[in-house]
């Protein structure tokens, strides 16, 4: 539960990055409507869209990290990616000459979007959305890291998408308003979101050591609960040989 939450936490503290990277768009929005309700609700149809988009992430991301703690790797996993994020923050300078903005990908969204932008009409606000969610953004690495460091494909959705929500209030208020938040605060704000990183990125490093510690780093057998029901398995049959053994020689 804890790691889901820190989902949400890290949408809502990084959304002022979201403001940066995504506030041109936000504030460009071709809101449908005239009356402030309907224009709103076009705003929270944007929002939808991308949100979709991360949970698609999630799960995907979270697949992967399923996949691999079934080979056992679950506990590797949530250290290392938990190891990245504090490593991104404590020393950017190994991701510095990392540029999303040379991903192919990220060109063809751009001309979608501003091919959606021609027309107003909630359903193209929620393309737009969609397709948001697609361009390349540090923030949503990070949180993509933490989708696979859950481990398994419900978790790792439900994160991408509260990330998404804690997202919202900010990107919502930016496409209403505009930018309401001065840079000052922005600035201080933003000095928040690396000690948030390195909090979350402890938080995966400790779940995946097993210390037993409830809720923050639960055993072994709570954390990858297929493996400990094999080995219980295991422990049964063993138990109906031994049983059956000693029944031959009473007999």
């Amino acid at each position: 539960m804890e790691i889901i939450i820190s989902g949400f936490v890290l949408g809502l503290m990084g959304s002022l990055h979201c403001a940066g990277m995504c506030g041109p768009i936000a504030l460009s929005l071709p809101l449908y409507g005239k009356g402030a309700g309907t224009k709103a609700f076009g705003g929270v149809m944007y929002n939808v869209g991308r949100t979709i988009t991360y949970g698609i992430m999630g799960a995907i991301f979270g697949m992967i990290g399923q996949g691999l703690s079934l080979v056992g790797f679950q506990q590797w996993v949530s250290v290392i990616m938990g190891a990245l994020m504090i490593i991104s923050v404590l020393i950017p300078s190994v991701f510095k000459n990392v540029n999303t903005g040379n991903i192919p990908i990220a060109g063809m969204v751009r001309k979608g979007i501003q091919k959606l932008f021609v027309k107003k009409s909630f359903g193209r606000l929620f393309f737009i959305g969609l397709l948001n969610g697609l361009l390349p953004c540090g923030l949503v690495y990070l949180a993509i890291a933490g989708a696979i460091g859950t481990g398994d494909v419900l978790t790792g959705t439900l994160f991408m998408i509260l990330f998404g929500l804690g997202t919202l209030p900010m990107m919502l208020a930016i496409s209403m308003l505009g930018n309401m938040v001065s840079i000052a605060i922005r600035e201080k704000i933003n000095k928040v979101i690396p000690v948030l990183v390195v909090i979350i990125g402890i938080i995966f490093i400790l779940r995946g050591l097993s210390l037993g510690i409830p809720y923050l780093s639960p055993p072994e057998k709570k954390l990858n609960p297929q493996i400990h029901m094999e080995k219980v398995q295991e422990d049964a049959s063993e138990a109906v040989k031994k049983s059956c053994c000693h029944a031959e020689d009473d007999d």
